[in-house]
């Protein structure tokens, strides 16, 4: 019980580590950044003023897509990589 107790402890303070670690993802050449946190939320969106075009909206919707998908991923793998570390080896029920 007191590895569990101290797994849990650590798994918390992982937890909020993540949430403090970001990531950055661009597409279109730079022209969408996208700041995503390793808890699984993004931070920030950055548009190049010069990459807007009144005629193909649909073009930056998917440029932001594909960023903000990549900085997500990333920002996944960070996590699911960090946590993995804490619970290698160890079989608890709840968690894998």
């Amino acid at each position: 019980m007191k590895q569990a107790s101290r797994i849990q402890r650590q798994m918390e303070q992982a937890q909020t580590d993540l949430a403090d670690r970001t990531v950055d993802a661009t597409s279109g050449g730079g022209a969408v950044k996208i700041t995503a946190k390793c808890d699984g939320t993004l931070k920030a969106i950055t548009i190049d003023p010069e990459s807007v075009d009144k005629e193909d909206i649909s073009l930056l919707e998917d440029l932001v897509l594909t960023a903000a998908n990549s900085a997500l991923e990333q920002a996944k793998e960070i996590s699911n990589e960090e946590m993995g570390k804490l619970t290698s080896g160890l079989k608890i029920p709840g968690l894998m």
